[in-house]
């Protein structure tokens, strides 16, 4: 059974680091592309970052980048997203997703393109 749980979203004031954690089974991890989506009621899911497990590479919404760094752990499966210098316009709830496709653009880091997607966890970014 494929398997993507995400962790770490909580209420953090503006300014403030959290450290978000997807935990991923069922599938050929080293294999993937495993992104970070979030989204906010009445708006698109926005794809924030992505990595290639296979060689490291990533890539990063403009909104994001140089805030947040998105790492994995594929011995032990897991895709951590970085947040430091958090913004209220971050609070979402943010999605961790698989892609069997190589990503090298966050253009083409769209909902479509993912096979496996976790519940979410909720970021609050207060002011």
């Amino acid at each position: 059974e494929v398997q993507l749980v995400e962790s770490g979203g909580e209420l953090v004031q503006a300014g403030g680091s959290l450290t978000l954690s997807c935990a991923a089974s069922g599938f050929a991890f080293d294999d993937y592309a495993i992104a970070w989506f979030r989204q906010v009621p009445g708006k698109d899911r926005e794809g924030v970052s992505c990595i290639n497990t296979s060689d490291g590479s990533t890539t990063y919404a403009d909104s994001v980048k140089g805030r947040f760094t998105i790492s994995s752990d594929n011995a032990k499966n897991t895709v951590s997203l970085q947040m430091d210098s958090l913004k209220p316009e971050d609070t979402a709830v943010y999605y961790c997703a698989a892609s069997e496709l190589y990503l090298q653009s966050i253009d083409v880091v769209v909902p479509v393109v993912f096979d496996y997607w976790g519940q979410g966890t909720q970021v609050t970014v207060s002011s």
